[in-house]
């Protein structure tokens, strides 16, 4: 592209950037920590995303998501046509998660909506001189906005597929930034980097991975996706820790790879009335309970509690064992997961 193409293309990132910021600033993300704000203002999104892809249906408003369907179209950031440069540019810093990587018509990795990455970060209550480990590395954003609140040095993001990680790498060294990235099992952690003060995963998880919390420093938090929902816990020791569901929902990819335990098979819902199949909060509740409740039963529970909301349900670990719980980890509903 000649000199003015380029300086075309910085204007509108940063306009675009700037638009993003303002529309996730508007909704409350930042209230708590407005340090992210910064980060957010300062790392180049377009970096991180040279292409993406669109179509193919619809994707979920929140987390990662799965674009479902096929019939995809590439956009990205070498097109001649600088209408679809622009497209690719502008849709770069829309609040949406984009899909990055597909293989065999399987996403694979993504970057996540900007908006819930900065609830997450700013309900990861980061302070400085922490020492962070990302599990899944994705394009590299989330480390870059890390590394941008507390410098290369503390900030560690593991993933499984070379690929991902080697991608990573390369967009985080395009926007100056140059954290640890470790391609390996995320549920293992990177014994060699810790001990961490949080813990922040962008994939899915159907139980918690002891090695994180033997990786953590006393104190540490731990926030992470769990069933469709973002658990925060407080590690006590290198064998417990407790926390509760925040009210975010949240869809990602799952976590790949031997340490992240088996996945929990999808209830079958024949049966049900539509006004509990078709409730997100309701899902929610059977895909946290799956294999320990039969729908008709998570149905009673459901009513009977008067529909709860994600924040009333917890996570236990202990020694021995590891259970959720509604309302209360010692009260009567409680189940164990995998």
């Amino acid at each position: 592209m000649g000199t003015h193409a380029v300086d075309r293309d910085h204007d509108l990132a940063a306009e675009a950037r700037a638009s993003m910021v303002r529309e996730i600033g508007a909704g409350g993300a930042w209230d708590a920590d407005p340090v992210w704000r910064e980060a957010f203002e300062a790392v180049p999104r377009h970096l991180f995303v040279p292409y993406y892809y669109v179509g193919g249906g619809p994707a979920p408003s929140t987390g990662a998501g799965s674009p479902g369907g096929s019939g995809y179209e590439r956009l990205w950031g070498e097109e001649r046509d600088p209408r679809r440069r622009e497209r690719w540019l502008r849709g770069a810093y829309t609040d949406v998660p984009l899909a990055t990587r597909l293989r065999d018509g399987e996403l694979i990795s993504s970057s996540s909506q900007p908006s819930l990455m900065a609830n997450m970060l700013a309900e990861l209550e980061v302070e400085d001189g922490n020492r962070v480990l990302e599990i899944g590395a994705g394009t590299g954003y989330n480390a870059a906005l890390l590394a941008h609140r507390l410098g290369d040095d503390l900030v560690t993001t593991v993933d499984l597929d070379p690929d991902i990680t080697e991608g990573a790498r390369r967009h985080l060294a395009a926007a100056g930034y140059h954290p640890t990235v470790v391609t390996g099992d995320g549920a293992r952690g990177v014994p060699q980097r810790a001990p961490y003060d949080r813990i922040i995963a962008t994939c899915t998880l159907f139980s918690i991975p002891r090695a994180w919390l033997a990786q953590c420093a006393p104190d540490a938090r731990i926030l992470t996706p769990l069933a469709t929902g973002l658990v925060r816990l407080r590690v006590r020791d290198a064998e417990t820790a407790e926390g509760r569901f925040l009210h975010t929902p949240a869809y990602f990819v799952p976590l790949r790879g031997d340490g992240g335990g088996p996945a929990r098979l999808h209830p079958h819902l024949g049966g049900l009335p539509g006004r509990a199949r078709d409730h997100e909060l309701f899902r929610f509740l059977l895909t946290l309970t799956a294999g320990s409740l039969d729908p008709h039963e998570a149905l009673a529970l459901w009513d009977r509690e008067g529909h709860p909301t994600r924040d009333r349900y917890g996570i236990t670990i202990s020694a021995d064992r590891e259970w959720a719980w509604l309302d209360d980890p010692e009260g009567p509903y409680a189940w164990p997961l995998p």
